[in-house]
């Protein structure tokens, strides 16, 4: 399914559980996919744009990543809406605080950006590093999150 955003198109797909994926580059869609968790992900997240909702309760059906990966979305989830953490504070709450560039790697593979907020995890100093991988509008589209949450200033 196919959404519009203040950031750019985005796809959601989803299984008979839980939301699978969102993505910024066109997905193909699950056949099995639950046409209600879809349309409560699109709710949702037309809600999380408009600043309205905080919080996402659309069920989550996560069904890749390495264990590791797998703590460090769960970690990511925790993050409350308006506040960050570096990537050295996830490191710790997976308790691997050597792991840093590791947890930009869970990041960037993260399947559910937005709904596991990646996107407050910024560097030691402050500085915004990388979203989605080395997409060249990754910068710019965390910069419009972390801005919607107050998170930065215009």
């Amino acid at each position: 399914m196919k959404i519009s955003t203040p950031i750019g198109p985005l796809w959601l797909d989803a299984d008979a559980v839980g939301l699978t994926s969102v993505s910024f580059q066109l997905i193909q869609e699950n056949q099995q996919a639950d046409p209600q968790v879809l349309a409560l992900a699109r709710k949702e997240l037309e809600e999380y744009f408009s600043g309205t909702r905080q919080v996402f309760t659309v069920p989550l059906s996560i069904q890749r990543g390495s264990e590791f990966q797998q703590s460090v979305w769960y970690a990511l989830g925790k993050i409350p809406y308006g506040e960050s953490r570096t990537y050295k504070q996830i490191a710790e709450a997976v308790n691997r605080p050597k792991a840093a560039r590791a947890i930009g790697q869970a990041n960037r593979l993260n399947p559910l950006p937005i709904i596991i907020p990646c996107h407050r995890v910024i560097g030691q100093n402050g500085q915004l590093t990388g979203y989605m991988g080395s997409a060249e509008n990754g910068l710019l589209i965390k910069r419009k999150l972390l801005i919607l949450e107050n998170i930065l200033s215009k």
